[in-house]
């Protein structure tokens, strides 16, 4: 698994048969003491969507997490997002 510093990702997933346009944003930003935190974005594009935010204690552990959600949310269908396609 991976262990350094990771981009933010940025995906969503758009079906318009389902009326559906949602994204998902995960970012890694480090703690005041030493540990990493894992930043999660969701919604409905257009919207401000809800935020939730989990605290590691070694930043590896943060960079795991955000792997494995990718991974599961492109297993549901969601994509990354084009710069400027938005």
């Amino acid at each position: 698994m991976p262990s350094q510093q990771r981009e933010p990702v940025h995906l969503h997933r758009i079906d318009p048969a389902r009326n559906m346009r949602r994204f998902y944003c995960l970012i890694v930003q480090p703690t005041l003491f030493g540990g990493a935190s894992l930043i999660r974005d969701w919604g409905r594009i257009g919207t401000r969507g809800q935020t939730m935010m989990e605290t590691f204690d070694c930043p590896a552990d943060a960079t795991n997490a955000l792997v494995r959600i990718e991974r599961t949310k492109k297993r549901r269908g969601y994509r990354e997002t084009i710069a400027g396609a938005e």
